[in-house]
């Protein structure tokens, strides 16, 4: 088996029905391809829908919604691929993306975790999918606008690190778990992903241990997926959802923090960013119960 797809649906039916479109309408790698859906407990008719349309793919339903990290891993531990592909439910594949990522990863043995280029809508880069590490002064300047005055400052921009060339193939520490291409002895050494993040933060965790096992993480721009970036999630109509999946990005800063940064920075920087946390998760909430 060269690859396994997984992809999480969580009452994301029609976009769901989308990407499995853009799945089985590209190209296939010489070896064998297999797709997985878990069904997070949506309860909106996707799994029956899905197999009428897609009988090929192979679903899991889980008990109850168990977040993005438990959802793929139910996936993981099912995938039996030399690649595992985590793909979000809220994005189209080009024809030749899976193609010309197990080559990609066939002719360079030493990455473990790489990603394509991943646009928006508006055909720009997703910002996410081309990331440092969150450091507390990456943290700073991203949260400050400091980035957006200066996104190509090796200084200002360490976050989304604007400084480097999009248009070539160059080591980041951290894709968008919406495309996460995966190297099975990568992830075996590194683990399965953390599900004390229940939504955001476990794709930069995963990375993160991937890299100190020793392994390159990679961003090639030589093909691309779009992103319906925030649909499966933050950007949603339904308020209820909004609220939640805000709160599980500002807990997943905070959880990040303490797992990698917590022993490496004195008290009170690591208040100061504790702080920063809790009011930008305090602004944002308000901003959706007002709206």
């Amino acid at each position: 088996m060269d690859l396994s797809i997984i992809i999480v649906n969580y009452k994301t039916k029609d976009l769901t029905l989308k990407t499995l479109a853009s799945v089985f309408a590209a190209q296939i790698p010489r070896g064998k391809v297999e797709v997985i859906l878990v069904d997070n407990a949506s309860e909106d008719g996707t799994p029956e829908m899905v197999r009428k349309k897609f009988p090929k793919v192979k679903i899991i339903n889980a008990v109850r919604n168990l977040g993005f990290a438990g959802g793929n891993n139910l996936g993981l531990r099912r995938g039996k691929g030399r690649y595992l592909l985590l793909l979000n439910s809220d994005t189209l594949i080009a024809t030749d993306t899976l193609v010309k990522m197990v080559e990609f990863m066939d002719q360079h043995q030493n990455v473990g975790l790489s990603t394509c280029r991943v646009e928006l809508l508006n055909g720009r880069p997703d910002p996410a999918s081309h990331r440092g590490f969150p450091t507390p002064w990456a943290a700073l300047t991203y949260f400050s606008g400091l980035e957006q005055l200066w996104p190509k400052s090796r200084l200002f921009g360490q976050y989304h690190q604007g400084w480097k060339q999009l248009q070539a193939a160059h080591e980041i520490d951290s894709p968008v778990g919406a495309f996460f291409f995966l190297r099975r002895e990568a992830l075996k050494q590194a683990g399965l992903l953390d599900e004390n993040f229940f939504m955001y933060g476990e794709d930069i965790d995963l990375a993160f241990r991937i890299k100190k096992t020793g392994w390159k993480v990679m961003y090639t721009p030589f093909t691309k997926i779009i992103h319906l970036k925030g649909a499966s999630g933050i950007n949603r109509p339904d308020k209820a959802i909004r609220l939640q999946t805000t709160r599980a990005f500002f807990e997943a800063m905070q959880l990040f923090y303490n797992k990698h940064y917590r022993r490496r920075y004195f008290f009170a920087l690591r208040w100061l960013v504790f702080l920063g946390i809790k009011t930008l998760k305090l602004v944002k909430i308000l901003k959706i119960k007002i709206s």
